[in-house]
Order: structure tokens, then sequence, then C-alpha cells
């Protein structure tokens, strides 16, 4: 309970129908190490049972304080700005009813400012897939150590972490910048983030986890997060909306040096969100994309782009070029070393993504291929395209496979070679070998059976997924590619039986359903043994006692 009658920092949790959340959220703030604190509940306007909660949360305790707007803003930013108005600390924070403050927050983020005269303190951000409970550091390369920044010129690339939730910012520096989250647009935490920077004489980062962000990325398209909402052109309407804003914040405000970092960032984050969605949208979506990213994107600083991966400048290129068709092919390689189909060689002896030579010098430049040396690399990072072209369901737990190879840089010899299809669901790999023929040069096909049901799983079984590669050989030497699959086909499922010991599965072979759309296998331990011995025989196979191994080899042989 606090002691005092004025608390040191104010924690404002907005929220809107998320009644179930909230006192999750809540409660994470109550139990913070540091206990001098207020926590302000800024209803948008709830429609659920979220009014009828949050009183009964103020009422619970005197810390809590509920704040109702008289009608919905339809965002993020006037709930936080209505709270600030009666928030009482000198030092403020900012919590989304989905989400949650780790327990010692408030007091490392406090420690930040008793120790140097900041305008605000940043940590870390973990994040927790809902839908399998992985936990992740949001952009760990910039809180990775403690530090503090004299002004946002020192470290520009400070603009990825463009989260107003990660920081406690003093509330007389709010004040004196006359700094307000922006009403009626989206994306706002962007450009609050940005003109707090810029704004900003010093700040400290700490490598401490100091917010939860909950992800859930296969949310329902209507209650999926804005972040989560790709699909929609209004989306990227908005994200170009607030550029444009930051842009002009930065102009009128004399900071016109962070652009060129700040353009990075839009192109690497931003665009690059968009860019891995781009294989699973239609033309119509493309066109639309391209007329709201593309004006905007010919004010963006050349030495940005020049920044970039070779393969984002591709995507880049051919969107603004209005090469749709050639923009899903080339996106799906994105992060994976993935070549293209085919490359052209222009008059200079270029090498160039695709098979046309652009028109004007500017997509000469962007599509060219010449510094990854298609032809020369050493084998083993070599730069190959194997689709699966055809999926056919055989007997049992078999799936009959057409693949096709890519050799732009013409690497394989023309005849027949041997490739190898390899997944590993458990810490021993199954390899299914097959033989790739000629069908012109720098194309060659195969067919493949691929038999789920000899996969050497671990004794307690596997509950998770992988993505099968496929591999070639030439003079002893491997290259391991990605395998893609044809992004739409219907689930194959089977049951597969004990073997070697493993308990019984159930293995679906389906579309990895984004990014680069690789075909997919998940195993999932069904019946008894899943219940009852997969996870005592897990816990018996990590154990390193002598006793312990004699019981595992039991528990094996009374399953065979």
């Amino acid at each position: 309970m606090t002691t005092t009658s004025t608390p040191d920092v104010t924690v404002t949790v907005i929220v809107y129908n998320d009644a179930e959340r909230l006192p999750r959220a809540v409660a994470s703030v109550l139990a913070q190490t540091h206990t001098n604190l207020e926590v302000v509940i800024s209803d948008d306007h709830s429609t659920d049972a979220t009014p009828w909660v949050a009183r009964r949360l103020a009422a619970a305790d005197p810390r809590v304080r509920y704040l109702r707007l008289p009608e919905n803003s339809g965002g993020c930013s006037a709930p936080r700005n209505r709270a600030l108005e009666i928030a009482r600390a000198p030092y403020l924070m900012f919590l989304d009813s989905d989400d949650e403050l780790p327990p010692d927050s408030v007091e490392l983020l406090l420690a930040a400012h008793r120790e140097r005269d900041i305008d605000f303190a940043m940590g870390a951000v973990e994040r927790i897939r809902v839908d399998t409970g992985r936990i992740s550091t949001w952009m760990p390369q910039l809180v990775a150590e403690r530090r503090t920044v004299e002004g946002i010129d020192a470290e520009p690339g400070l603009f990825f972490e463009h989260l107003s939730t990660s920081k406690m910012y003093r509330r007389d520096f709010l004040d004196r910048v006359g700094l307000r989250f922006p009403e009626g647009i989206h994306y706002e935490d962007q450009l609050f983030s940005a003109q707090a920077y810029c704004l900003a004489k010093s700040f400290t980062v700490i490598p401490e986890a100091v917010y939860r962000w909950y992800i859930a990325p296969f949310a329902a398209e209507d209650s999926a997060s804005i972040s989560n909402q790709r699909h929609k052109l209004s989306n990227v309407r908005d994200r170009v909306h607030v550029q444009v804003l930051i842009d002009e914040f930065l102009a009128s405000g004399g900071h016109i040096g962070v652009r060129e970092d700040k353009d990075y960032k839009f192109l690497k984050h931003d665009f690059r969100m968009y860019a891995g969605d781009l294989p699973y949208r239609d033309d119509a979506w493309l066109a639309g994309f391209a007329e709201i990213v593309n004006p905007y994107l010919a004010t963006l600083s050349p030495r940005a782009y020049a920044r970039l991966p070779r393969s984002e400048r591709v995507v880049l290129q051919l969107v603004r070029d209005g090469r749709f068709a050639d923009a899903r092919l080339a996106a799906r390689g994105l992060g994976h070393a993935v070549a293209p189909r085919a490359t052209v060689t222009d008059d200079t002896g270029a090498v160039l993504w695709g098979s046309v030579v652009p028109e004007s010098a500017a997509a000469r430049r962007e599509l060219d291929l010449t510094d990854q040396e298609l032809y020369a690399r050493p084998f083993p990072g070599a730069q190959f395209r194997h689709e699966i072209t055809r999926i056919e369901p055989g007997p049992g737990a078999c799936v009959d496979l057409s693949v096709r190879t890519y050799d732009p840089g013409l690497r394989l010899a023309v005849g027949p070679h041997v490739a190898t299809l390899v997944v590993a669901p458990g810490r021993r790999r199954m390899t299914t070998r097959m033989r790739l023929d000629p069908v012109r040069p720098g194309v060659f096909e195969g067919r493949v059976r691929l038999d789920l049901a000899t996969a050497p799983l671990p004794l307690h079984g596997f509950d998770g997924m992988r993505h099968p590669m496929l591999q070639l050989q030439e003079e002893g030497l491997r290259n391991t590619g990605v395998l893609l699959a044809p992004l739409r086909f219907p689930r194959l499922t089977a049951r597969v039986s004990h073997h070697s010991g493993a308990a019984p599965h159930r293995v679906t072979l389906e579309p990895e359903g984004r990014g680069a759309g690789r075909l997919q296998i998940r195993w999932e331990p069904v019946g008894l043994t899943a219940r009852v011995t997969h996870p005592v025989a897990r816990r018996l196979a990590t154990a390193s006692d002598g006793r312990v191994r004699n019981a595992v080899r039991l528990v094996k042989s009374a399953l065979r």
C-alpha cells in the first residue's frame, strides 16, 4: 500500500471492451516491488463489462482510479491524454489492458531517473506469443547494454524502438515540450516516440525487461490489433500518414539530420512487415498498396535504400515498377536466401533479377544481383529456388511431392542429380533421397514419396512443427535450402502408430500460411500414451542419472 499522499509513479492502463484481461494488467501494476504508485484505468467508453470490472478494481485498492471517456475515440491517444490530465505523480508510464508489467519495472525505471537527470528511461520489452507461449525480446540489439544517450542524434538507430509503453517519462518533460499523443490517428506511438526522442536532452536505456507485450499473430481479422490488420489498405494508409507527420515534425523542428535513419527504419521495419505478406495478396490489393506507398517511397533518402539487403531492395523496386507477380515471387525469398527463378544480363554485363531488363537506370540499379555472385560463390552458399509444384496424398502417412529446382547461377551440371529431403522432428533427422532431372538449362524436376510414419520421433514424443529442407551435394560439398510449397493446398492428416518406442501421433501436412509459404509438418502426440507416458518419459529422457536412464529403456520397451 502507498504510505504517502503523492504517488511516485502513475501508470495509465488504457482499455476498450477488454473486461477479461484488464484485471491481469492492473494486478501486474499493483504487484510492483515499488508500491508507492497509482493506477489510472482509462476506459475508451467500453460497451462490455469493462466499466463494472474497472469499478470493482478501484474499490478493492485505493491506488486504483477509474476514468471513463464520454464517447469512444477509436484509438489509444485520447484515453492516454485524458489520464495524463488527472495523473498525480511526477513520473508516468503507459500500459495496454492486454499486456503486463514485470514485477520490478517501476523500481528499475525509477532508479534510472534518480541516478541521472534524464527526461525518460526505457527498457527491454518481452514479446509473448499467446498461441505458443514463446518469449522473445523486442529489438534486443537496442537494449543490450545500459547507457545514457545524450540526444537522439547520438544514437538515431533507436527510432526502431518506437513503443511508448516501454518507457517512464518525467511529467515536467512532457509538459515543458507540450508532448501529448496525437488524437484521431493510428500508429500514434511512432509519432509520439519520434517526438520524445528528438525533444529529450538525454534518456537512459536499461537492459532489463520492463514490459510484457502479448502477441496474437493469428487473431481473427475483426479482433486483431491495429498492427496485425495489415490486410487492410486503410492500415497501409494510416501507417504512411503517420510517417508523413513524423517527417513534417523533423523538418519543422530542425531534426533533419536524423531523417535518413528514420527513412531506413520505415523501409526495414514498416515496409518489410507488408513485404512478408505480399505472396498472399492479389493484384487488386497490390495495385492499391502501390498507389498508397509509391509516392511516399519516392521521398525517402537514397542512402536509406542503400543500407538494405539486396533481397529487400528487389521487392521494393518491383512494387514501385508495378511488377506485382514478380514482387510476390521475390517476397517469398525474404530472409531465406532464395534465388529468383531466372536472371537476365543487360548490355553492361550486370546480372538482374527476373527475365526482363527494366527500362529505367534506377530500376536496373535496384535489381542488380551482380554482387550476389550467383555464378561464383562457394557451393554451400550458392542460391537455388526449390518449389513444390504438386502435392498428392499417398497411402497411410505418405505424401507424393513434385519438386522443381531453379538454378539461375547454373551451378549444377547438366544431367541428373541426387537431392535429399531433410526433416528433424527431434534430435534425429529423417532423410529421403530423390532424383532431379534437367528440364532446360537452370531448371530441374523430380518426384519423391515422403513417408511421415518413418520419422524418428523421440521416446517422449514430439509436439511441434518442422519445415523440410532440400539438400544438394557436389564434390563432397553440401547445400541446404528452403523448400517452398503452394501457398494453398488441402491439409493432409494421418495417425502414426507406435514407432521405435515413440507414442502414437497425429501428423498434419499443411501450408505454412505466412512468410515464405514453406511446407509445414505438425506432430501431436495422441491417446493415453500422450496424456500419461508422454510427460513422464519427457522428464526421464532429459535426466542424467544412470538409474533414470535404465527407467527410460524400460518405458521404451513397454511402448513397443
